[in-house]
């Protein structure tokens, strides 16, 4: 019952290099290699700077934040930061789905005068979403909903319980609420990397990655 309500409640929420481096020789012009790789047929563009008889390939890697990377080695140290970061790798995804589709109903929303309409549109969105992703949904753990619910008030900047309350009424998102306390959840609850050590170590992981770092 737990997995199927944080399923509904997401779904409420949610109304969310090697092939090509550029590199100029220092005479002013690209020195292109062409390469097939064995067993597929793809070609690989590949600058490099030609100094005197050498060819040297240069290979732009991206900014690496060594500060953040320790903390994650720190997180990833222990059992329960490998099990936190599992956590977050599994449903970051649907946090990030939730604040884009808040975004694309609130923009869908604006020109919308009718209330009727509006009501509408949001049913029509929350049932679009509960019948693609409420099955994958039901199988969150309860420390995985607790940090999906976090995410997207970091996503959105709000809290699972203004979102819904903004979407459907404070009626619903009253009776949201009270039916996620009896299974120990709490649409209210913000993201607060500053204050929380928890959410400062989700910080890191997601930051990490947006970034493709991990």
């Amino acid at each position: 019952m737990k997995k199927t309500f944080l399923a509904i409640m997401l779904m409420m929420v949610s109304v969310t290099a090697f092939s090509q481096l550029v590199v100029r020789t220092g005479k002013g012009y690209c020195h292109q290699v062409q390469a097939t790789a064995p067993s597929e047929e793809k070609r690989y563009t590949v600058f490099a700077r030609i100094t005197g008889n050498d060819t040297l390939l240069i290979v732009n890697l991206p900014e690496v934040d060594i500060d953040l990377m320790n903390h994650y080695f720190q997180i990833s140290e222990t059992r329960r930061g490998r099990k936190l970061i599992s956590n977050v790798r599994k449903v970051y995804p649907y946090a990030k789905l939730a604040g884009d589709k808040l975004r694309e109903i609130d923009t869908i929303l604006a020109n919308v005068p009718s209330e009727s309409e509006r009501s509408r549109l949001v049913c029509q969105v929350e049932d679009e979403l509960t019948e693609q992703y409420t099955e994958e949904l039901k199988h969150l753990n309860f420390s995985q909903g607790l940090i999906l619910i976090r995410l997207i008030d970091r996503e959105t900047g709000n809290t699972s319980y203004k979102l819904v309350q903004e979407l459907r009424g404070r009626v619903r998102a009253f009776f949201y609420q009270g039916f996620a306390r009896l299974w120990g959840y709490n649409l209210k609850s913000q993201y607060d990397p500053k204050n929380n050590p928890e959410d400062d170590e989700i910080e890191t992981i997601v930051t990490l990655l947006e970034r493709g770092q991990i």
